[in-house]
């Protein structure tokens, strides 16, 4: 994952109400902390940053360029959005160092197409890594194709980059290859279910007569 360059600018005031002022003019009250340092309050512009996560994902190795001091080495450890509105709120910032190693969430995309007649469950959409902080992969790949039903693929089963640690547990299940029900079989289910429908209109108007 490429390194990213970002303006950011101390913040000084506090609160919900000064969050609100800095949100009201483009820009994300955030905290970068780490190695032991006391906390930075700062303020990213928005819409950078909305940009940033949205071509690298929320594994962003960030390389602040905060005004008055030097330039700091970041990972997004959270980001806070608005549960309604879906506008980033707060982002909190860990202070890395080359050759540092991070534990981070890395998407898995499923690739291919399995057997005919099977059904594809992706059971977790991300696995836990311990990898270096400036070569944090932007996704892990599976592949599908051809596979038959009754194949599982578990979270060691997915290649990781060198150098990379895999921190999920063995038991994961990341994908599940099971066999597609029958149109038959689908039918019959529908009819199942309309009969118990049916059966327990009938009963509750037994009782109310």
């Amino acid at each position: 994952m490429s390194e990213v360059r970002l303006a950011a600018e101390q913040r000084n005031e506090f609160g919900k109400g000064a969050a609100r002022r800095y949100r009201r003019a483009g820009k994300i009250p955030a905290v970068l902390y780490g190695h032991g340092s006391d906390p930075k309050h700062l303020s990213l512009p928005t819409v950078d940053f909305a940009r940033v996560v949205r071509e690298n994902g929320r594994n962003a190795v960030l390389t602040l360029d905060v005004t008055g001091e030097k330039s700091e080495l970041a990972l997004c450890k959270e980001i806070t959005t608005h549960p309604t509105k879906n506008y980033i709120e707060h982002v909190d910032l860990l202070l890395v160092k080359r050759g540092e190693k991070v534990t981070v969430n890395v998407p898995v995309v499923v690739t291919g197409e399995a057997a005919p007649g099977t059904l594809v469950a992706q059971d977790a959409n991300e696995i836990q890594l311990e990898v270096e902080a400036t070569h944090i992969p932007e996704q892990l790949e599976i592949s599908i194709q051809g596979v038959e039903a009754g194949t599982q693929f578990h979270a060691p089963d997915v290649t990781l980059p060198r150098g990379a640690t895999l921190q999920s547990g063995e038991d994961v299940l990341v994908v599940n290859i099971s066999e597609a029900p029958t149109e038959a079989e689908m039918e019959s289910e529908i009819d199942t279910s309309g009969a118990g429908v049916v059966e327990e209109a009938s009963e509750e108007e037994t009782a109310n007569e």
